[in-house]
């Protein structure tokens, strides 16, 4: 499938490196507003035509699956721009900057049949259902609790300081860690609790979410744009407690008993770099006649923005 990228920045080179490798893709074409950068890109990673026009771009017929890589203060305006060209497109996480935006590109891609899934890669990975697996095993028994986290240095990158292109630790990485907990916890959410620290620029830096379960089960995320965190999610049971390593793209899984001996061990399959899933998923949902991911259908992106939605609304409070 001929697969196009919207913006050549850094995640897109990125992604590129694992297209690159994925005999199911070929490497057709990229856009940025700068043809130098789109023709210095296409250079680099193997694509056939450079644009320095994104319309340019979605008007060409063999552009099969556009990967959306700009910020997310774009990603509203350019996923309605492939859906008036009729292009299917795999948007970077977060999907957009609110659910209102989400509920509209719902609304559009329906009305005009046309793919568009939230490229955010756990949701697609063998881990997830691996996860699962062991949970509903009762290997470690009941699940009361689950905190998970992930913090990197980035307060040094614009995207992520600035108020105007969506900036902040939530929409960046706590998307993530509020994804690990609907994927493994669901959606049956009493109440939202939540503390955070904003930078000097207005955009959040650091924040503590509590999600509490009606079942009685509880969710702790934390997350930042200052230190390097052990970026682990980790389940609490009666009989033991399970840890997966980095939540954003698990490297393997550990079971331990309630001495805190290991019992299990889990190797996560080999691959690319984990991005590969998500465009194998999509390019065989398009190739079926399919209008949404079953791995992250658009319900989905809308329910995790409607939680950032209430968690900012506690913040204003």
């Amino acid at each position: 499938m001929n697969v196009a990228i919207l913006g050549a920045g850094s995640i897109a080179g990125t992604v590129s490196k694992t297209l690159e490798q994925m005999s199911e893709v070929t490497c057709y074409a990229v856009a940025s507003r700068d043809l130098k950068k789109a023709e210095k890109f296409a250079s680099e990673h193997g694509f056939k035509k450079a644009f320095g026009n994104y319309e340019e771009m979605l008007e060409d017929s063999e552009v099969e699956l556009v990967y959306i890589a700009t910020p997310h203060s774009h990603h509203f305006e350019h996923m309605k721009m492939c859906i008036e060209h009729g292009k299917a497109a795999l948007c970077e996480k977060a999907f957009c900057e609110n659910a209102e935006q989400a509920r509209e590109i719902m609304r559009l891609a329906a009305e005009k049949k046309v793919y568009i899934s939230e490229a955010i890669w756990p949701r697609y990975m063998p881990s997830r259902k691996m996860i699962d697996d062991i949970l509903e095993s009762g290997l470690i028994g009941k699940v009361y609790t689950m905190t998970a986290n992930l913090s990197y240095p980035i307060s040094n990158v614009e995207r992520i300081i600035r108020p105007e292109l969506a900036g902040g630790a939530l929409l960046d990485i706590g998307v993530y860690g509020i994804n690990f907990m609907l994927m493994h916890f669901g959606h049956d959410i009493a109440r939202i609790e939540s503390s955070v620290r904003f930078t000097e620029t207005g955009v959040d830096s650091d924040e503590s979410i509590t999600v509490f379960y009606n079942d009685g089960r509880m969710a702790v995320l934390t997350h930042s744009i200052y230190p390097r965190s052990d970026r682990k999610g980790i389940f609490h049971g009666d009989k033991g407690y399970m840890v997966v390593e980095n939540i954003n793209n698990p490297s393997e899984i550990n079971v331990f008993d309630t001495s805190d001996r290991l019992i299990r061990h889990f190797d996560i399959p080999k691959q690319i770099s984990g991005y590969e899933y998500e465009f194998l998923e999509s390019m065989e949902c398009i190739q079926k006649g399919g209008t949404e991911s079953i791995s992250m259908p658009l319900d989905e992106s809308v329910r995790m923005l409607e939680i950032m939605d209430r968690v900012r609304e506690n913040w204003r409070k």
